[in-house]
């Protein structure tokens, strides 16, 4: 336990230029006088930590000493190599600093974990777009991609559905979403964020300027509340269904996920067949018949009355293509 905590401070002093005995007991989670005694122990063991006396004072590391990997277990080694996605890296072209960058982690491992980039790879592997869908990436996601690692403000030509405008962007992060990737930035004066699919963008000019991050910016956080807020507001109308048990288990499958618990969570109590009766909100009449159509006949739509009668033809269509 010590030991694991020792190292992760020499990382932690590795990776910043100082830091207070405070900020590192939050870190490792233990108290300043832990800290102090874990910095002396590793001055005894010849690591060069040094400590700055005074209220603005802390530890650091002195001499550029920096440490070898070899603290790492077999399992942190292989996650490490994980986190590469090579297709995602591809496209950012970032591909040659990543094989890079694992050659160096290679390198200053112990020689029992050497293998652990093979290990990784044989047992995992991400290939993100859906299924029967060509990818494509955009001719213009390793501009953007440099923007965002250098915090650099570009200007993008955007083709929305109206028409093609220009925006200043402060580019925060990419998210790579079932083969499409997306840009979330932020636009200079009013500090709104914005989410942009990249393949839309039809030229980017990156200048010289940088701009200062939001510290509390969390992009896995803001990508789950613009997605969740994006499901929601394509949903204009409501029908009422009719499901069998098997319709309730396959309902989830033809309509969003969330859409499929909610409307499932306040479904009536079965009737006298054993079937239940729910209110789905959906996108409109005619996704709601695409999506319901694959419930076939474990689903009856009640209303609106437009949607119950399309059905109905649908029905009269298919008894005579398949009468006998």
């Amino acid at each position: 336990m010590r030991a694991a905590r020792l190292i992760k401070m020499v990382l932690l002093l590795q990776s910043r230029s100082s830091m207070t005995a405070g900020e590192l007991a939050r870190e490792l989670e233990v108290s300043e006088r832990t800290v102090t005694r874990d910095a002396q122990a590793l001055s005894e063991a010849g690591v060069p930590v040094y400590a700055d006396r005074g209220r603005t004072g802390g530890y650091r590391l002195i001499g550029g000493y920096r440490t070898r990997l070899t603290g790492l277990a077999r399992g942190e080694a292989e996650a490490l190599f994980l986190s590469g996605v090579p297709g995602a890296l591809r496209e950012m072209g970032l591909e040659d600093t990543a094989s890079a960058a694992r050659l160096k982690v290679s390198a200053a491992l112990l020689p029992s974990l050497s293998d652990a980039s093979r290990t990784a790879a044989q047992r995992f592997h991400l290939d993100a777009p859906n299924w029967f869908a060509e990818p494509k990436s955009p001719e213009l996601l390793p501009a953007v991609a440099d923007a965002v690692w250098d915090d650099r403000r570009f200007t993008a030509r955007y083709r929305s559905r109206a028409a093609e405008v220009e925006r200043e962007l402060e580019p925060y992060g990419l998210v790579l979403k079932a083969g499409v990737w997306y840009l979330c930035a932020r636009i200079p004066g009013d500090g709104s964020f914005r989410v942009y699919r990249i393949d839309r963008f039809t030229a980017v000019t990156a200048g010289e300027e940088r701009f200062e991050r939001d510290g509390e910016f969390d992009l896995p956080r803001f990508w789950e509340e613009r997605a969740e807020q994006f499901a929601r507001s394509i949903l204009h109308a409501e029908v009422v269904v009719r499901l069998s048990a098997g319709g309730v288990r396959a309902l989830p499958y033809a309509v969003d996920t969330v859409t499929a618990r909610e409307a499932l969570a306040s479904a009536r109590a079965p009737d006298g067949d054993g079937w239940v009766t729910v209110t789905l909100r959906v996108e409109s009449e005619e996704v709601a018949h695409a999506q319901l159509a694959s419930l076939g006949p474990e689903a009856e739509v009640l209303a609106p009355e437009s949607l119950r009668a399309r059905f109905a033809r649908d029905a009269v269509r298919l008894a005579r293509l398949y009468r006998t």
